[in-house]
């Protein structure tokens, strides 16, 4: 996950664009491949990193960890450190964060549905 430079164009009209349209910002915030895949798993309430990563076993730790980063520099989740041996660190999602709720279960609805007509679309071309 590479930052965008400053300096980009790209980044002006991306900046442009999230200051007009609030669905372009919520999209930068939330729009990464995995954000709502763990925001999902987090409704249920508290999970550790080894829990979390045991649940999205095709992401590599250092994916999980940059965007449980920006996850939580964002608000959308806090992380608690206890002071323990081994240290015990869980993530858990801000009230904002459990707000995406239920952004996140009509976005699975409407994912059902896209999937059920892109397979019938393929069904009657095949």
């Amino acid at each position: 996950m590479t930052e965008i430079k400053q300096t980009s164009t790209n980044f002006s009209n991306k900046s442009a664009l999230s200051d007009e349209c609030p669905e372009a910002y919520a999209s930068t915030i939330i729009g990464g491949q995995w954000t709502l895949v763990i925001c999902s798993w987090l409704l249920s309430g508290k999970l550790r990193f080894g829990e979390l990563k045991k649940k999205l076993p095709n992401i590599t730790e250092r994916m999980l960890t940059l965007q449980l980063r920006k996850l939580e520099e964002n608000m959308i989740i806090s992380r608690t450190v206890y002071a323990e041996v081994p240290p015990r660190v869980e993530y858990e999602l801000t009230p904002i964060g459990y707000s995406l709720k239920p952004v996140i279960k009509e976005l699975e609805n409407w994912g059902v549905r896209h999937k059920k007509l892109t397979s019938k679309q393929l069904e009657t071309e095949g």
